[in-house]
Formats: structure tokens, C-alpha cells, sequence
């Protein structure tokens, strides 16, 4: 397919649209919205490296759908969400920022509500997203549980984009190049 990137995903196969995201700059656009059986299978294959996760946790958006079937598939009630901004039923919550992600350019935010705190304090945590590439996502994700008391004992993606395949601390299913 033209303007498209074939990636693998442990026996999925997904097409990638190709964007430009700045000069010289191109990625296989992953976007788990909607698709349901791309979700589901992503999901379950995530769950499987989850032993010894007490709690998952993501960042809003893509990362949600996803983290809602690795949370079914270890029969795990809830599941924490980091909100990209500050919610009214927030107000007892922690935050932290952190750098811009490949796809933002912009400082930005993760903020989590009382609830998910709660939640994740003195729990293993798996840290669950779609794509890991600058890490910078991470790290916000990584201050937030840190902050809120938990244990991270996971760090789980569907890709790993760029440089980031070669990261020892984190999991993927597949990884994809800058293009």
C-alpha cells in the first residue's frame, strides 16, 4: 500500500499512514481509535507481560481503549487514567510536567484524580501506552506513579518508534522507524 507502513504486531498486521510531522520528519501514524480488533489484540498480547502488575495506569487518549482490555484481561477492576488536564473532579488530585512528546512539541501536564492515587499508592504498577519514542511521555508517567506512592514494575507498548527499540526498560510488541 502506498503511503503506508506494514507493521507486524505479533501476528497482527496494521498499515500505517505515513505523516509528515515536521521537515525531514515522517512516522507510521499508530492510532488505536476505533479500531476495535487491533485494541483487542494489542491488549490481550500487553496483558500477557503484566505478571507481578498489581495496577495499570496510561495517559489519555490513545493509551485508554488499550488499558481497559489489559485491566479486563488480568481481572483488574480499575485502571488509572492520567488526564491531560486538570478535570473539576481533580481538585484533591497530584500533577506533574513534563517534556514534549514526538507528536506535541509543547511542555506539557499529567495530572491524576484522588481516586487513581489511591489507587496506585504502594502498588505494582504497569505503565501501559501505545507508542514509546522520545520517552518523554514516560517520564511524566513515571514522575505520576512515583509521586502517587506506587512501584513501577512494567513499562508496556504496543511500538517502540525510533532509538527507543534499543531502551532496556521498557516492553514493546513491535517497533517501527523514523521515517
Amino acid at each position: 500500500m502506498d503511503g503506508f507502513f506494514k507493521v507486524d504486531i505479533k501476528g497482527y498486521t496494521a498499515y500505517l499512514p505515513i505523516l509528515e510531522i515536521a521537515k525531514d520528519l515522517k512516522i507510521a501514524f499508530f492510532n488505536l481509535h476505533g479500531a476495535t480488533d487491533m485494541t483487542e489484540h494489542c491488549g490481550k498480547e500487553l496483558a500477557k507481560l503484566c505478571d507481578g502488575c498489581e495496577v495499570v495506569i496510561t495517559a489519555e487518549s490513545k493509551g485508554l481503549q488499550l488499558a481497559h482490555v489489559v485491566a479486563r484481561e488480568r481481572g483488574m477492576e480499575y485502571y488509572a487514567v492520567a488526564r491531560k488536564s486538570k478535570k473539576l473532579y481533580m481538585q484533591d488530585g497530584i500533577f506533574v510536567e513534563y517534556g514534549s512528546s514526538i507528536t506535541t512539541g509543547q511542555k506539557q501536564c499529567l495530572y491524576l484524580s484522588k481516586h487513581d492515587v489511591d489507587l496506585i499508592k504502594g502498588k505494582k504498577v504497569a505503565i501501559v501506552d501505545d507508542v514509546v519514542s522520545t520517552g518523554e511521555s514516560l517520564k511524566g508517567l513515571e514522575n505520576l506513579v512515583i509521586k502517587a506512592g506506587g512501584i513501577i514494575q512494567k513499562k508496556l507498548f504496543v511500538l517502540a518508534e525510533g532509538q527507543a527499540k534499543n531502551r532496556k526498560d521498557v516492553e514493546y510488541l513491535a517497533s517501527i522507524p523514523l521515517l
